[in-house]
C-alpha cells in the first residue's frame, strides 16, 4: 500500500473520541496506518479477539486523563479509570488510539493485520456466521427499552448532562 492511500483524506484533520462515560475524551490530528493486532496482549486488553488500534500523530487528552497499564516491558495501555474502556496503546514509537472509541470509527478503516502468530483459529470464519435476521418479541422487546448511559458520539461542553437535560 502507497503512503497516499495510507493517509487518505479522512484521517487529515482533527478527529474526536473517548471512553463509553465520558470521563476521559481526545482529539487527534493526523491518524495513521489503522490495523487489527492478534497479540495475545491486545485479546486481553479489548477483552476482544483483537485489537483495533490507529497510529495517532498530536494526540491530546481533552477531557480527563486516562490511566495506564505497563503490560509489558517495552508498551502501556490507556483505559478509563471510571468505565474501564480501553483507549490506547504506547511504546516509544508513539501512540495509537482505539479505533472502536472515537466518535466515527469508520475514520479509520483497518488496512492490516499485525502479530498473526497469536490470532485466534475461528478468526477467519467469524463473517460466515449466520446473522440473526428476525429476533423473536421478546427481544425486540427488550431492545425498545434500552436507555444508553455512553457518552454521545460528539463533544459535550459536560458530561453526565444535568438531571433532564441530553
Amino acid at each position: 500500500m502507497s503512503k497516499r492511500s495510507a493517509m487518505s483524506p479522512n484521517r487529515r484533520h482533527p478527529h474526536a473520541g473517548g471512553c463509553q462515560c465520558g470521563a476521559v475524551r481526545f482529539r487527534v490530528k493526523l491518524l495513521g496506518r489503522p490495523s487489527i493486532c492478534h497479540c495475545r496482549m491486545c485479546q486481553k486488553a479489548f477483552g476482544s479477539f483483537f485489537g483495533p488500534l490507529v497510529t495517532a500523530h498530536d494526540a491530546t487528552w481533552t477531557r480527563g486523563e486516562p490511566k495506564w497499564f505497563q503490560s509489558s516491558n517495552l508498551a502501556r495501555r490507556a483505559f478509563c479509570g471510571d468505565c474501564g474502556t480501553p483507549l490506547g496503546y504506547e511504546t516509544r514509537y508513539g501512540l495509537e488510539l482505539a479505533i472502536g472509541a472515537f466518535d466515527d470509527p469508520t475514520v479509520a478503516a483497518p488496512v492490516i493485520q499485525v502479530n498473526p502468530r497469536d490470532k485466534l483459529p475461528f478468526f477467519d470464519g467469524l463473517t460466515s456466521l449466520p446473522l440473526r435476521e428476525n429476533p423473536d418479541p421478546e427481544w425486540l422487546d427488550f431492545l425498545a427499552g434500552i436507555h444508553s448511559n455512553q457518552h454521545p458520539d460528539h463533544e459535550t461542553q459536560e458530561w453526565p448532562p444535568k438531571e433532564g437535560e441530553e
